[in-house]
């Protein structure tokens, strides 16, 4: 790589600004197409900003994520950087979200607007960026406004866990911004260096954007046009530059963004570990097919954006399908035509290839998870065919005589169908229950939707409705541990510990380190009264899982049941260690103390408690009896009054029950004891 290069050959030049660049000089296009894209994308995704957090992903990523809610703290840091977290190795997304929970605590509607900045700001930029490569405003405006609203886009964007597709496509699109610039300026280390470590960022937000260096490739062809310049000899384009090939200048100077994607690649499937199907689950035939199957499944939905979902399931295809036939011959159709072009119209074949190249790491071969293909997937692999088509409506219409107006007719009309659709998609993602409840409307045989549908019916109170979907996913997949846990789960809600006991049981049959299952295995046992039993199993969900903030508080639950208070008193605060706004475990902490005689103590952890989580009725209860015995009649009585609205609020009688009776004895006079 030179240092400086003041004059650059003439193949090496940028393309000039064509004649048919409507408003490249007019000051005030450019501004007002940005201020455009913004407007658009803000009318497609601002309506996110009221919706909620959904059952997929975003716990472990966000409200269940104990670095994620510790805030910024140099230890959360340290930690993202040192530990792969959901399955990525993606430090800087999860910084990100540190950062969100540090404005915004367990607020949705800040992590939502994050995402919708970030998508609009990749949107504006891609925007500058194609212009300034292609000299075309218009084109570039168009293909930049339907990467912001179309509705393939929903789900990188009104999926708060799907930060990493918003952030590693801003520093995709500003590694390509950098790099344009690298090569139409002054081509000096330190710009290269900057290339380098953009990609490098994007890299450390999703790993999927390894194959950016083959995009620069693509691009160094159209429409950088550094590949021109050479001599035909034999009907072959010899290209030379100093006596080195073009080409091998092109690939020597992008070694280090191709040393950074192999060391992605590399750390990508030991990050994915457990997530990663073994070949006996999906055979390669199958993953072969499903892979050219999605191919064209994405093309589909670009040109009709219809039953759009967050999870499709994994069909049964092998490749002597006609389907799988069909839609490899209409892959390798389209790579003819894009290849027999390359000469007159080379951006076919550099969106074709961008399209094919960019959703490799994503495509299936190597399979992650139980679903065919993902729309966020094609977040910016679409990028490249929305270039190859528009430049191809542009010059197959170059000679009609009202052009113009056509081609914006057609524009705006697409752009009003795309904002249409986009919002409607949008708005399943409002919450959970809509989410599923769409899912379920446009797929078949989905265990995964039917399952987390009964895990919102089942936060939201109902419970039979809940029971419902969870047998549902159980019917379509009988080893769906995840489900038969979840049944579980909401039997003990309706009492019915034995048969959750059963249920959680077989999930480990299934599963064998599934450390939820064991931590509510443990709690069915204790209240069963088996606490022996119950610590036996959180020791093994803590075994699986060290750092399961639950389990330690319900191992705590069980010590204390045993009467083990100072090892209960441990437990405690090594919960709140991992998780310090867990208000439980503040609650529980506070009640051993108590026990140990530290009432002061104890009060500063139930008043922890009731920070972070007011509505606690056990803190406040425990909260006045702390206040009684220092003799704080008065603040006791208060504490209990908030109690007791509390809990017959939650239709707690018991306590209800227990409180009147004790309320009237502190306002009649009496004492109460102090045991509670």
């Amino acid at each position: 790589m030179s240092r400086k290069s003041k004059k650059k050959a003439g193949p090496e030049k940028a393309a000039a600004a064509p004649s048919g660049a409507a408003g490249l000089n007019d000051r005030w296009t450019v501004p007002g197409i940005c201020i455009f894209l913004a407007a658009i994308t803000f009318a497609v995704f601002g309506q996110t900003v009221h919706s909620e957090f959904v059952n997929y992903d975003d716990g472990d990523y966000v409200y269940e994520n104990p670095v994620v809610c510790g805030g910024l703290t140099l230890n959360g840091i340290a930690a993202v950087f040192a530990h792969v977290e959901c399955n990525f190795y993606h430090p800087l997304t999860m910084i990100s979200l540190m950062v969100n929970y540090q404005l915004n605590g367990l607020q949705p509607g800040g992590y939502h607007l994050v995402n919708v900045l970030l998508h609009t700001l990749s949107a504006m930029l891609l925007f500058l960026i194609l212009r300034r490569m292609t000299g075309f405003t218009w084109r570039s405006a168009f293909v930049a406004a339907v990467f912001g609203i179309h509705p393939l886009r929903v789900e990188s964007v009104a999926w708060v866990s799907e930060r990493k597709d918003v952030l590693s496509g801003l520093f995709f699109v500003l590694t390509i911004g950098a790099y344009v610039r690298y090569v139409q300026g002054t081509r000096s280390t330190v710009r290269h260096l900057v290339v380098v470590v953009l990609f490098a960022l994007g890299l450390l937000c999703k790993p999927n954007i390894v194959t950016l260096p083959f995009v620069l490739l693509l691009l160094d062809y159209w429409p950088l046009h550094r590949f021109g310049g050479g001599t035909v000899a034999g009907g072959k384009l010899a290209i030379h530059w100093g006596g080195f090939s073009v080409f091998a200048r092109l690939i020597v100077e992008k070694v280090p963004l191709f040393l950074l994607s192999a060391a992605a690649c590399v750390m990508a499937p030991i990050a994915e570990g457990k997530a990663m199907a073994s070949p006996g689950d999906v055979p390669l035939l199958a993953r072969i097919s499903n892979s050219i199957m999605s191919y064209v499944t994405y093309l589909r939905q670009m040109v009709c954006p219809a039953d759009l979902a967050p999870f499709y399931p994994f069909p049964a295809r092998d490749l002597s399908g006609l389907k799988t036939i069909l839609a490899l011959v209409l892959l390798v159709a389209i790579s003819a035509v894009a290849f027999a072009a390359w000469r007159k119209r080379p951006y076919l074949l550099v969106g074709w290839l961008w399209y094919l190249g960019i959703l490799v790491p994503m495509i299936g071969i190597m399979q992650v998870g139980g679903f065919a293909h993902a729309d966020r997937f094609t977040y910016l692999p679409m990028i490249g065919l929305s270039v190859a088509l528009t430049w191809a409506a542009a010059d197959f219409c170059a000679g009609w005589r009202h052009r113009r107006a056509m081609l914006g007719g057609c524009a705006i009309i697409i752009l009003v169908v795309l904002i249409f659709c986009a919002r409607t998609q949008a708005s399943y993602w409002r919450n959970s229950e809509s989410l599923w409840t769409h899912t379920l409307a446009c797929t078949s045989d989905n265990a995964m939707a039917h399952n987390n549908l009964g895990n919102a019916l089942l936060q939201n109170g109902n419970v039979d409705e809940a029971i419902t979907q969870f047998q549902r996913a159980l019917q379509i997949n009988p080893d769906n541990a995840k489900a038969r846990y979840n049944l579980g789960l909401a039997l003990f809600q309706k009492g019915k510990v034995d048969e959750a006991i059963v249920h959680y049981q077989q999930a480990l049959q299934i599963k064998p380190d599934y450390a939820e299952a064991r931590n509510n295995l443990g709690n069915a046992l204790l209240q069963k009264g088996n606490a022996d039993e119950a610590i036996v199993q959180f020791q093994k969900a803590l075994q699986i899982k060290p750092d399961y903030a639950e389990a330690r508080n319900n191992l705590g639950n069980a010590l204390l049941q045993k009467g083990s208070v100072d090892e209960a008193i441990t437990q405690f605060q090594k919960a709140l260690q991992i998780n310090p706004g867990d208000a439980d475990a503040h609650n529980n902490l506070g009640t051993a103390l108590f026990q140990k005689g530290n009432v002061d103590e104890a009060i500063v952890h139930y008043q922890q408690a009731l920070q972070i989580k007011p509505d606690i009725v056990e803190a406040r209860y425990n909260l006045g009896y702390a206040l009684l015995q220092k003799g704080n009649v008065a603040e006791a009585i208060i504490h209990f009054q908030k109690a007791l609205e509390l809990a017959r609020a939650a239709g707690r009688q018991d306590i209800v029950e227990r409180l009147n009776a004790e309320l009237k004895q502190l306002q009649g006079g009496t004492s109460i004891p102090s045991g509670k």
